[in-house]
C-alpha cells in the first residue's frame, strides 16, 4: 500500500542523532555514522523527526510501504527499555550522546592545571561539569544523574560571555544547557517537565543572557513546574553581554 513515509538522503545527513531521540517509534538508528530507517512498519509517517534535521536531509514521501505497525513499535521499545535497564545507558543515537557521569578530582585537576601553565592553582581554570551529555534536546529525563540533583540551565551564550562559569556556576550542579531563540521554548517545557517528574530535583538555577529572547528558557521552566506542580527552590542570574551579572 501506498502511505507517508519518511525519506533520509544520506548524502546531506551529519551523523548529529538528532532526529533519532526525536523518533519516539525508534525508527531511525544512527549506522555507520548516517540516519536510517531501519524498518517501515515502525515509522508512522507523521515526521516529528523533520524539524531536529538541521540540514534538512529528512522528508515525508508517498511510497509502496508496509502498514505503521503499533504493537511491533511497543515491542522494540521494551526490549530497548530492557537494554537500557542492563547497560544504564541510551540504547539509541549518536554515540556522543551516550549518558555519563563524571568525577572530579579538583585537587588533582588544580596541579595538573599549574603544571601545565606554570601558574598558581588558585587562577588555573579547571573544568567542573558533573555529567555528559549537557545538551539539554539529549539528555535522557530518566538519566541516572538526574536523580536528586541541583540542576543548572543555562543559554548556551552564557558560558561564553562569563568568564567564571564552570567555578561559580557549574560546580555541584548538573548542566542542562539550550538556546531558546534557536530552538522550540515548548519543547523545552515538555522535557524540563519530564525532568521534574522521573526526578527528585532539589533546585534549579536558571542563568540566561540579558537578551529579550533569553527569556524564552526562563518562561520554559517557570511554566514546567506550573504544569507538573513540582516546584523546587529557584534562583535566577542574568549575565550581561558585557561579561557581568546584572
Amino acid at each position: 500500500m501506498k502511505r507517508n513515509i519518511i525519506k533520509i538522503d544520506e548524502s546531506k545527513c551529519n551523523g548529529c542523532g538528532l532526529c533519532i531521540n526525536a523518533c519516539h517509534e525508534g525508527a531511525i538508528e544512527l549506522l555507520d555514522g548516517k540516519a536510517k530507517l531501519i524498518s517501515d512498519e515502525y515509522c508512522d509517517g507523521l515526521g516529528d523527526c523533520l524539524p531536529e534535521c538541521p540540514v534538512d536531509a529528512i522528508k515525508i514521501i508517498q511510497r509502496d510501504a508496509v502498514s505503521y505497525d503499533v504493537e511491533a513499535v511497543l515491542n522494540k521499545k521494551e526490549q530497548s527499555n530492557n537494554k537500557e535497564d542492563k547497560k544504564g545507558e541510551l540504547h539509541f543515537g549518536c554515540p556522543g550522546t551516550m549518558e555519563k557521569s563524571i568525577k572530579r578530582n579538583i585537587n588533582s585537576n588544580l596541579k595538573q592545571a599549574k603544571a601545565i601553565v606554570n601558574t598558581n592553582a588558585e587562577e588555573s581554570a579547571t573544568s567542573m561539569l558533573n555529567q555528559w551529555p549537557v545538551q539539554l534536546k539529549l539528555v535522557n529525563s530518566k538519566a541516572e544523574f538526574l536523580k536528586g540533583a541541583d540542576i543548572l540551565i543555562a543559554a548556551d551564550c552564557t558560558a561564553y560571555a562569563y568568564g567564571n562559569f564552570h567555578k561559580e556556576f557549574i560546580e555541584g550542579k548538573i548542566t542542562l544547557i539550550g538556546c531558546p531563540k534557536l530552538d522550540d521554548n515548548e519543547y523545552y517545557r515538555d522535557k524540563i517537565a519530564e525532568i521534574l517528574e522521573n526526578n527528585e530535583i532539589k533546585s534549579i538555577t536558571v542563568v540566561r543572557m540579558e537578551v529579550p529572547c533569553c527569556a524564552g528558557i526562563v518562561n520554559s521552566v517557570k511554566e514546567a513546574m506550573l504544569k507538573t506542580r513540582v516546584i523546587v527552590p529557584y534562583k535566577e542570574i542574568t549575565i550581561g553581554i558585557n561579561g557581568v551579572i546584572i
